[in-house]
């Protein structure tokens, strides 16, 4: 018996079928399902953004005390209807009607795109369509009928990175608490709209802004105000100046502000050890509707 024979015989059929069988392909990668299933998710995010609710953040201080620059905030998308500043980026140009239309109701904090400009900005609703506005000396005035004013304790906001409380704004309201940490502190009103709902305003004293109109508004329109009265671009303050440049159309609005989800105070790094110290922890979740009470006759 040859050495051959000896190895075909002491060969195991595991070992013949090993050789017998072929081997394994890689399975491949069907890289158009793949780019299709990713651009499916990035228009199901869209829609969402567009339709149902969207994220926003807060870049300046016109909407203190109620807002702070580094609030993020959760914004409906539905409870006035779809116009053609819904879709995420405003691409489309002005288009005149909202589908499933609805106005928003005075003291509603909206987010607001300005005529000629592809940016949101957030104000609160002051004026509907056929009122007549007045602001004389920092005081609204519809319809005839000066909006009650009720002047309140200042408040003290922390300064931080994103609420540096700069002097060209609030002259002299920095002070140093008792902690010997610095605050904004800062006079407020509390102003009462004829629907009751009630809100918190801040008011450094005289300023450009102070005196406004009168004015009609338009029907399907509405008059937007900042809360931080002396340093909001709204509807008082001219397209030139970044401002609305009056009362704006209900088509330019792009949603309701319902509540913070979560604020930063602006002083944390690329260390990620510093982004819990630079949570706010006292705003997540605070309601931007706001209070009502006893309507004002």
């Amino acid at each position: 018996m040859t050495a051959a024979d000896m190895s075909e015989k002491d060969s195991s059929p595991a070992e013949e079928q090993a050789v017998a069988r072929p081997k394994a392909e890689k399975p491949t990668i069907n890289w158009w399902q793949e780019v299709k299933s990713i651009a499916l998710l990035i228009l199901a995010v869209l829609a969402f953004h567009s339709f149902v609710a969207k994220p926003f953040y807060i870049p300046s201080e016109s909407m203190m005390p109620v807002l702070l620059k580094g609030d993020r905030l959760v914004v409906s998308k539905f409870p006035y209807g779809w116009s053609y500043v819904s879709p995420s980026f405003h691409p489309l140009p002005f288009i005149k009607g909202r589908i499933f239309g609805r106005l928003p109701e005075r003291g509603d904090i909206v987010i607001v795109s300005p005529r000629h400009r592809r940016e949101d900005y957030i104000k609160r609703v002051i004026g509907l369509p056929g009122d007549i506005l007045e602001v004389r000396g920092g005081q609204v005035i519809l319809n005839g009928v000066p909006v009650p004013q009720k002047p309140l304790k200042p408040i003290r906001i922390p300064i931080d990175g994103n609420a540096p409380c700069p002097s060209i704004q609030f002259p002299g309201a920095a002070v140093e608490g008792r902690d010997g940490k610095g605050y904004c502190q800062l006079p407020v009103r509390q102003e009462t709209l004829p629907n009751g709902r009630t809100y918190v305003t801040v008011d450094m004293g005289p300023s450009s802004l102070d005196w406004y109109g009168p004015v009609r508004i338009p029907s399907n329109h509405v008059f937007l105000m900042g809360d931080n009265r002396d340093n909001s671009a709204d509807s008082r303050a001219p397209l030139e100046e970044n401002g609305l440049g009056g009362p704006v159309p209900w088509e330019a609005i792009g949603g309701r502000a319902e509540f913070i989800t979560f604020s930063l105070d602006g002083d944390s790094s690329w260390n990620p050890q510093t982004w819990l110290h630079a949570l706010r922890s006292d705003r997540a979740g605070n309601s931007l509707r706001p209070r009502s009470v006893t309507a004002a006759k």
